[in-house]
């Protein structure tokens, strides 16, 4: 299955496109490379400059770059051999050519777009993305002469009614936040192919192991790698993914932008995936489990879990899913008073804004990002008082079970 190896610096050649190799496998070995000490792990560069030993050598530096031949830089802002060693990691378990690594998912998503968008392009954004990201798209670009729409396509609204002859870019987010809707991505792509609009997806609550949009006809897929990718609440970071040819501007932006990332993060990174397959088993097993249970309980008014019949993309997401995540969503029968009581009440999840690490960890919505907001107007977008977003982590499934049945006993 693999190929040899060599005595003085073992490979393993791993790619997408090997035949019989499982993502989980993937996830340890792929887009790994030799590297001069042998050494099982990737050794941290942290140097920002280059060191060429005479002008020759810097003559045929400048000439395979120019040709495309050569994946040395000759500065940090361009790269360095750890990152790149995460990125072609990313690449193989996203099935893509290349990948690049950035300083956090917002720098992916704001990286990508500017390098994308032509002049005076129109943007369609789908509703339910990352306030940030809405808030770059939908207030920042408007001052730079883009225009935006919202595809409010859980509701029912067409595609075909948002679009515009000057339309250059669909931006989705599957599955979204807080509410896990999973958009058709089939059905995304071949409308969006038919008039030549690049398809940009964050798939940061999926992963490569729970779905991989570029297998359903996406062009660019993007990750906030600070979640699961990473995996350990330890380090920010941000991917773009796809065709060399496609991620090539991003790159070439980020070296004009500069939201690059480190070595070290890098490397954080790159231990983080090893584990990624063997961590989203537990991440899936534990959603399901506490969604199943959350839907059974008295004291819960209504659960959002893909992984649910009673999830309104339960479908979609069984057909374009191989799992579901450990993101578990749920309304309270009471208001923030009570709600806030449940969240005090739980003993293993840590109060906090985040997800796809090792820990898990919950949040109320209301308080956390949209506390400036008076309760009617966070109602209005889709965010009431008692809202519970729950990040499982790798805990025992029992345990974390019998930790909300104690917890929800005394709302």
């Amino acid at each position: 299955m693999f190929p040899a190896q060599t005595a003085c610096c073992p490979t393993l050649a791993v790619t997408a496109e090997s035949s019989g190799v499982s993502l989980s496998t993937l996830a340890v070995h792929g887009g790994r490379q030799a590297n001069p000490y042998g050494a099982v792990t990737a050794p941290v560069v942290s140097s920002a400059p280059t060191v060429f030993p005479n002008t020759t050598a810097l003559r045929a530096f400048v000439e395979a770059r120019r040709q495309q031949r050569t994946e040395q830089v000759e500065y940090g802002r361009y790269g360095n051999p750890t990152i790149r060693e995460a990125e072609r990691r990313l690449a193989a378990l996203e099935g893509a050519e290349d990948a690049l690594l950035l300083a956090s998912g917002m720098a992916a998503v704001t990286t990508t777009l500017l390098a994308w968008l032509p002049p005076a392009a129109h943007v369609v954004l789908t509703d339910g993305v990352y306030r940030r990201t809405r808030q770059f798209v939908g207030e920042l670009l408007p001052r730079w002469g883009f225009s935006v729409s919202i595809w409010r396509w859980g509701t029912g609204e067409r595609l075909a009614d948002v679009l515009r002859p000057e339309t250059a870019l669909i931006l989705a987010e599957v599955p979204t936040n807080p509410y896990l809707r999973v958009l058709d991505l089939a059905a995304l792509t071949a409308a969006a192919r038919e008039r030549g609009i690049l398809t940009v997806v964050d798939a940061t609550f999926a992963t490569p192991i729970n779905l991989r949009p570029l297998t359903w006809g996406v062009d660019l897929v993007i990750h906030s790698a600070t979640k699961y990718l990473g995996g350990h609440h330890d380090l920010l970071a941000g991917v773009v993914a796809g065709r060399r040819a496609w991620v090539q501007p991003v790159r070439e932006m980020l070296g004009v932008l500069g939201g690059v990332s480190s070595a070290a993060t890098a490397a954080l990174l790159t231990r983080g995936l090893r584990t990624l397959g063997v961590r989203m088993a537990q991440h899936n097993r534990n959603g399901q489990a506490v969604a199943e249970f959350l839907e059974g309980h008295p004291a819960v008014a209504q659960v959002w879990y893909p992984g649910l019949p009673s999830h309104p993309d339960h479908t979609v997401a069984r057909r374009q899913m191989s799992g579901f995540g450990g993101v578990v969503s749920f309304t309270l029968r009471g208001g923030l008073e009570e709600t806030s009581r449940f969240v005090d009440a739980l003993r293993i999840p840590l109060l906090a804004a985040s997800l796809g690490g090792v820990e898990s960890l919950v949040t109320l919505p209301a308080l956390a990002s949209y506390y400036n907001l008076s309760a009617e107007e966070r109602l209005a977008l889709g965010i009431p008082d008692n809202l519970v977003r729950l990040a499982l982590g790798v805990e025992d499934t029992n345990d974390l079970l019998d930790d909300l049945a104690q917890a929800l006993g005394g709302i």
